[in-house]
């Protein structure tokens, strides 16, 4: 499988996307439980939206899910020299500000089907070192590609999820980590506030690993342009910490929030993101 996928990145770029939407566009008209995961996702997020725009957006999800397929291909396989004409960034005034702290720092971001892409940016186009958080996988050879991959990318060795000593180790010798909150939902680590309006398990971990870290935070977002990907930095967050766990988290929820708008069908729509409720609500799923 993983010879045939390599072969399939020997296509046109324009090819590779065009067919991925198709086959997206096919998955979310079959994968019904799922299709439905996402309609209710959008409507507690945007009420405000009509059936007809949010159905749109459904449909336009999948579509990217299927191309983020094939631009993790790309992310993985394809050259510097044939996909750098296709990248574009932004806002690289803000990471000079966090590199030139002195301190380390984590790149937030949060899950997204230009995730891969956005990191392969990263490493072609900024050329920053960083180390990857990443959820090992249950397939031993996967996860093996999937670790030489991501540090073969960023040049520095990637780190499992909740690897905290490592983590911290990093940041307080002023590198970066990349890293995204968005979907982990561990009870002991995690409090309930809005996301989109709505009350939602929201970790606190990023405030406690900054300041356990002595590290900013500095959100960066990657979208689909015509042409192809621009990633985007933000401004460092600041005073952050704070002193509350619970505002803490919501200043990132809003962070991530203003990185969603620029890119709506390409979040994780598909993730069961309000699985947990608050005591005394009933289950949405």
């Amino acid at each position: 499988m993983l010879a045939l996928l390599r072969l399939l990145i020997l296509l046109p770029i324009s090819w590779q996307l065009w067919f991925g939407r198709r086959l997206g566009y096919v998955a979310g008209q079959v994968a019904r439980g799922r299709r439905r995961v996402v309609r209710i996702n959008l409507q507690m997020c945007f009420p405000e939206h009509s059936q007809a725009e949010r159905e749109r957006l459904v449909n336009a999800h999948f579509e990217a899910i299927g191309a983020g397929l094939f631009e993790t291909l790309l992310a993985w396989f394809a050259s510097d020299q044939r996909l750098l004409s296709r990248f574009e960034v932004e806002g690289l005034e803000h990471l000079q500000a966090a590199q030139d702290s002195g301190q380390g720092f984590l790149l937030l971001t949060g899950h997204f089907t230009t995730l891969e892409i956005g990191a392969r940016i990263l490493c072609a186009q900024v050329r920053m070192p960083f180390h990857a958080m990443y959820r090992p996988y249950n397939n031993a050879l996967f996860n093996y590609f999937m670790h030489h991959w991501r540090e073969r990318q960023s040049r520095l060795p990637p780190f499992p999820r909740g690897d905290l000593r490592r983590s911290v180790r990093a940041l307080r010798q002023g590198r970066a980590i990349w890293y995204a909150p968005d979907q982990t939902l561990d009870r002991r680590l995690s409090t309930f506030v809005p996301f989109f309006g709505v009350q939602t398990m929201t970790l606190t971990a990023t405030a406690r690993l900054a300041r356990m870290g002595r590290a900013r935070v500095l959100p960066f977002f990657t979208e689909r342009t015509e042409r192809g990907w621009r990633l985007r930095f933000y401004p460092m967050m600041e005073n952050f910490p704070g002193e509350d766990e619970a505002q803490d988290a919501e200043r990132v929820n809003q962070v991530l929030e203003s990185g969603i708008r620029q890119a709506l069908p390409d979040y994780f729509w598909i993730h069961r993101r309000f699985k947990r409720r608050p005591e005394g609500e009933s289950a949405v799923y």
